[in-house]
């Protein structure tokens, strides 16, 4: 019988010093469904309060290796650890100023493939990182699989903050808030700066943002609503003739991360617009399948487009 290839999967937890990363591990690896007997490689990129009992390390099968900068996760480094240690898992605790980056961007050993990416980070503390190097605490929020914000109080305004920084650049990731005790608390529900149920809800440019991320997380709000907004259309020859794409630019953390943030339009007279025109659009939102998107996504179609003139800020922030 052909023997089946090494297949490693790799856990990387991600999260500023403290924030709880080796609390999480320690349980982990000590959980059933984790210590079934197959062989661990724990990468320690950063040594916080907490430590790892070598009790503990022995009875789960885990090696335990130091690495004391990013030149010890190169690809040549990574490489050398499995060879070493051969292991059915790895796991990586990451030092929460390195970039997260460029650890994707590292080739890993044929066998190894990132499986999930966690970022735990601390509730009370994290709109401290926001404010003073927000470039790196948004990174670990847009490469996560799954986002765990501890020692949070459920009265606490910046919780809506965190949910709107994490939605603003990824979508998909799980969002768990947890009090000092680590119990799960119920997420809050942000409050709209708009009416669903006026008869068409503009949206402003400041609420364009808020916009962007409740239709990504609750679609079912606006299918057949009547939205109004200023828009940036880009045309494309490969577009079918009655149809554009119209949005903003975003910028979420950074001048280096402004993003393009668009919406599929269907309008008669698409191709009598010019490409890169400005208009204030209104359209009905409908929820369906579009050759374009490969898959259902919100489809705008339009009522009434108004050419007008480039605005003074182009850009719009989260």
């Amino acid at each position: 019988m052909k023997k089946q290839p090494r297949s490693v999967p790799v856990y990387l937890i991600a999260g500023f010093l403290d924030s709880g990363k080796t609390n999480f591990l320690k349980y982990t690896l000590q959980q059933d469904y984790f210590n079934d007997g197959s062989k661990s490689l724990l990468l320690l990129c950063e040594e916080g309060e907490e430590e790892y009992p070598q009790a503990m390390l022995k009875k789960t099968k885990t090696d335990c290796v130091t690495v004391d900068g990013p030149e010890g996760l190169t690809a040549a480094a990574l490489e050398k650890y499995d060879k070493q240690y051969k292991p059915d898992r790895v796991l990586i605790e990451y030092n929460g100023m390195w970039s997260v980056q460029d650890l994707l961007n590292t080739p890993l050993p044929g066998s190894w493939a990132f499986y999930q990416i966690i970022t735990i980070l601390d509730g009370s503390a994290f709109k401290l990182y926001l404010n003073n190097i927000r470039k790196t605490a948004v990174e670990m929020l847009t490469n996560a699989d799954m986002v765990i914000f501890n020692r949070c109080t459920a009265d606490d305004p910046d919780l809506v903050t965190y949910q709107r920084a994490l939605r603003s650049v990824n979508g998909r990731a799980e969002l768990i808030f947890e009090d000092k005790d680590g119990q799960e608390l119920e997420a809050p529900e942000p409050d709209l700066p708009y009416s669903l149920d006026d008869p068409v809800i503009v949206i402003s440019d400041e609420n364009y943002g808020s916009f962007y991320i409740d239709l990504d997380q609750h679609p079912e709000r606006y299918i057949n609503k009547k939205v109004r907004f200023l828009a940036q259309i880009m045309q494309d020859k490969k577009f079918p003739e009655n149809v554009f794409v119209a949005g903003r630019r975003a910028m979420t953390c950074c001048v280096e991360d402004i993003r393009f943030l668009p919406y599929l339009f269907v309008y008669d007279r698409a191709r009598s617009i010019a490409n890169n025109t400005w208009a204030e659009i209104q359209a009905e939102i409908k929820w369906e399948f579009h050759e374009i998107y490969q898959e259902e996504g919100p489809v705008f179609y339009v009522d009434e487009l108004k050419v007008v003139t480039r605005p003074k800020e182009e850009l719009i922030y989260f």
